[in-house]
């Protein structure tokens, strides 16, 4: 059980301080490893940046040192601008299991106040000695770093300068001239967790995972139950705002989640009847779009989003629209491709807002596909995605079997990957990755997982490119991992009659006998929601590297 008086300082250690100041018995925060592992084995070293809103604002910046977090806490927060400096402040080291703690503090308590995951990776130490010692350089008062975030990448320097008032070793962080550097870039215009995609505001307003701290590492993050994980990236709609919906004719103006947005056409069939034999019309895909937007948010935040869409409805074909049109209100988010090419799309949609998804869902987007990468490092994927995709002779048993061995494989490699169906035929596996790698080489790796498990089935696996050279045989697409490809998000609708759904399954779920392609659509995957949570999640939490074939 844990103590319910706060923990005295019992042993020494490097997180006896850590513990000391802290009553596990009130605050969510991880109490961590009875004994720190020193040393390391070789791996990349993580980092964490964690905006940490207590009695003030703060970054905390913490580095993986001899088994333990090295902290120090950056008032102005971190910067990739080389001409500024930074006052950080060397606190307690923090438990491994810090690395991806986000929740709220409670209260009365040390460092009371909202936490968010603000940016993560791995970093390499330099100047270090050979092989590589960062504590020691640490203890000497000079670290040069190199990082690979979401946000931070580049040539840091650490600096130890002297004592403050309250005897805190005050430290300088500071970032080099290198091709990394950007001048005026501000932490503060990136505000979102690199791990759910939520603000501070949004983490504190109900955070959607606690720490047990009397549970193992590998177990102390324990999600809400279901019926709040469902509402954990935004407040949702209200009944009066679907009832608003209702009440308009054929078009009007909806306020809905802040916004006042104009829609049209709003009894036009968009989905012909799907095997229950109803219609869905556009006012029921808003409906939809907006009970689903606070689920999906996490997924689409940040990322470029590909829209497909069907002005005339699922019935006609559609096209793929990139360039977020000029007569897109002001408050729409967006982004500018600086590495776009003369004559190709350069201004994207980015949905970091729910209003945001209804106004491109009444653009006519029937598919919502969002980015693999981040449109802070739009070269970076967070993603390892395999595509199980069934040619015309594949069975839907044969696809099970298929995607069955995915999850074998990942079991065998100790990676955590998610499966959804993709509301067609196929079935999707989402591997989420610690940034660094680039695509070819999240590719390369991704390969080689489908040509590993396709040698074990080659009867039921082509590698042609084109369609009409596989036999109708199934293929595992690695393709898609590469710059500006995407697969469909989770929970959105496909282009089909019946308004199908890419939904996330439980890999256990793959199992079942009656489990079929089309099995979710608009209509149902909001209760399925509410009974189960959103089984997708853990691939915004994991932060995992791609280990090698053994």
């Amino acid at each position: 059980m844990v103590p319910t008086a706060r923990r005295r300082r019992t042993s020494e250690g490097p997180l006896a301080l850590y513990r000391e100041k802290r009553d596990f018995s009130k605050t969510s925060e991880p109490e961590g490893a009875a004994r720190p592992v020193p040393g390391h084995d070789g791996a990349p070293r993580r980092f964490v940046v964690q905006r940490h809103r207590a009695r003030r604002l703060h970054y905390d910046f913490r580095l993986e040192i001899d088994g333990v977090l090295a902290s120090w806490a950056v008032p102005k927060g971190p910067t990739l601008d080389p001409s500024v400096r930074r006052a950080a402040f060397h606190v307690e080291d923090h438990p491994l299991e810090y690395f991806d703690f986000e929740g709220v503090i409670p209260a009365g308590e040390y460092g009371g106040g909202d936490v968010i995951v603000w940016d993560l990776g791995t970093w390499e130490a330099d100047e270090a000695g050979e092989p590589p010692d960062p504590g020691t350089a640490v203890r000497s008062g000079e670290l040069h770093l190199d990082l690979q975030g979401q946000k931070l990448r580049g040539r840091f320097v650490l600096v130890r300068t002297r004592p403050d008032p309250s005897g805190k070793e005050q430290w300088l962080l500071l970032h080099k001239h290198d091709e990394y550097a950007v001048d005026g870039w501000d932490p503060e215009d990136h505000p979102r967790s690199v791990l759910s995609g939520r603000t501070n505001d949004e983490v504190r307003a109900e955070p959607h995972r606690v720490w047990h701290s009397d549970l193992p590492p590998d177990k102390a993050s324990v999600p809400l139950p279901p019926a709040a994980a469902a509402k954990v990236a935004a407040a949702p709609a209200t009944a009066d705002e679907l009832g608003a919906l209702d009440l308009l004719g054929h078009e009007g103006i909806w306020a809905i989640f802040g916004r006042e947005l104009k829609v049209t056409n709003l009894n036009k069939v968009l989905f012909p009847p799907g095997p229950d034999g109803a219609a869905v019309t556009k006012r029921d895909f808003l409906r939809y779009s907006a009970q689903i937007a606070p689920v999906l948010l996490p997924y689409l935040a940040g990322r470029a989003l590909n829209m497909h869409r069907y002005p005339d409805g699922a019935g006609s074909p559609g096209f793929w629209h990139k360039e977020l049109p000029t007569h897109a209100p002001d408050w729409v988010p967006r982004w500018d491709n600086p590495d776009a090419a003369p004559g190709d799309s350069r201004t994207y949609l980015v949905v970091d807002e729910p209003a945001a998804l209804l106004w491109a869902a009444n653009f006519g987007a029937l598919e919502w596909h969002a980015w693999t990468s981040r449109t802070e490092q739009p070269n970076l994927p967070t993603y390892a995605l395999v595509d199980v995709d069934p040619g015309d002779n594949t069975s839907w048993a044969e696809l099970l079997v298929l995607a069955r061995l995915h999850r074998a494989a990942l079991e065998h490699l100790g990676v955590e990957g998610r499966p959804k169906l993709t509301g067609r035929r196929g079935v999707q596996v989402w591997i989420p990755i610690a940034p660094g790698p680039s695509f070819s080489e999240t590719r390369a790796w991704t390969e080689q997982l489908s040509r590993t498990i396709g040698a074990v089935v080659p009867q039921l696996v082509s590698w042609k490119w084109q369609v009409g050279e596989r036999s109708g045989l199934a293929r595992l697409d690695y393709t898609q991992n590469a710059h500006n490809k995407t697969l469909v998000a989770p929970y959105s609708p496909r282009a089909a009659p019946g308004a199908p759904v890419s939904a996330p399954v439980e890999w256990d779920e793959l199992d079942d006998p009656d489990l079929r392609p089309d099995a979710f659509n608009i209509h149902n995957v909001i209760e399925r929601l509410a009974q189960k949570g959103d089984l997708f999640r853990p691939v915004l939490q994991a932060v995992q590297r791609l280990p090698p074939f053994r």
